[in-house]
């Protein structure tokens, strides 16, 4: 009898556990407190700066372009809690003035987040590629992210808020044309994880956004041809790299692009997960459902099988018959 006391009792103690954690689980963070976002005149940023207004958070949506299309349609649908704010996170100048009013102008709950989200991208073999191709890259996707950063940390920890930093699939998964994107989202991403060891004393959470193919979804695809890289190239590439074989390339990324997701729903719903949930995961990879697997895997391959993977494919294939054929 006592033995089936004791089983009952341990029953309902471990229904009342998962009942708790569930309950944890569902609960959000109430509106009250700021949030900034970078990169607001269009795609990802845009959207969330939206959603985060209806939902009652203060916003201040940074903007390259605060008096352009996508700054001042945001203006226009606000209830008045949107505040749009000039932000190059490339100067410090600018960061430093939009630190300036934000703080002029937060909610008594503080600034509860920063989400890095301002970014470019571009597609080119390393070799059809300038120093100054990557050096743009890195210091809006990287540095940008690090500047802005180091800037508002104070306010976020203070409210022991939330950074969110958006990546992308190729932080970590390395194919032919990505190089200097892959470079500046894997920095990113190893600044974000050195971040959140740092900032977990203080009680700041830092999640990482790791986008599939959006291009649809976004204004980030940079549209070019093949003609546009080889006018690019000097005679001794030129010697090395077939035309033909560019504008294939070329053509063959811009189909890739077009075959991805068109809405950009799921990463807006991540980062409102990881801006509002009590326990945001520390990664949302934003693949489909028949690539999860494989991106899943991937990091954890061998490096000698994931190199050996691209010449599985006929662009692989075509690339090495094509080298040095004018």
């Amino acid at each position: 009898m006592i033995s089936l006391l004791c089983l009952v009792v341990l029953v309902v103690l471990v229904v009342v556990v998962v009942h708790s954690l569930s309950s944890r689980r569902r609960r959000h963070v109430q509106p009250g407190g700021a949030i900034l976002i970078t990169g607001c005149d269009s795609g990802f940023g845009h959207h969330l700066a939206g959603s985060l207004e209806r939902r009652g958070f203060v916003v201040f949506a940074g903007c390259l372009y605060p008096d352009g299309a996508g700054a001042q349609s945001l203006s226009a649908q606000s209830s008045g809690k949107l505040n749009i704010l000039k932000l190059d996170v490339t100067k410090d100048e600018d960061v430093k003035r939009a630190k300036a009013v934000v703080q002029e102008n937060l909610p008594e709950k503080g600034l509860w987040a920063v989400v890095n989200n301002v970014g470019i991208s571009d597609w080119a073999e390393i070799e059809w590629s300038s120093i100054e191709d990557f050096q743009r890259m890195v210091d809006i996707n990287l540095f940008g992210a690090i500047r802005t950063s180091i800037a508002f940390l104070p306010l976020v920890r203070a409210a022991k808020g939330r950074m969110v930093y958006v990546s992308s699939i190729f932080s970590f998964f390395n194919c032919l044309n990505m190089a200097a994107y892959s470079v500046s989202k894997r920095g990113l991403e190893a600044f974000a994880d050195c971040l959140r060891v740092e900032m977990d004393s203080f009680d700041v959470k830092v999640s990482i956004i790791q986008p599939g193919n959006f291009g649809q979804a976004t204004s980030i695809l940079k549209m070019k041809t093949g003609l546009d890289m080889w006018k690019k190239l000097d005679d001794e590439r030129k010697q090395t790299f077939n035309q033909q074989y560019m504008q294939l390339a070329s053509d063959y990324f811009m189909s890739t692009c077009r075959a991805g997701f068109k809405d950009a729903t799921p990463v807006i719903d991540a980062m409102l997960h990881a801006l509002t949930s009590t326990q945001p995961k520390r990664r949302y990879l934003l693949v489909s459902k028949t690539d999860m697997f494989f991106f899943r895997l991937y990091p954890f391959l061998p490096t000698i099988l994931t190199d050996s993977m691209f010449h599985l494919s006929s662009m692989y294939a075509k690339r090495k018959e094509m080298l040095y054929t004018q």
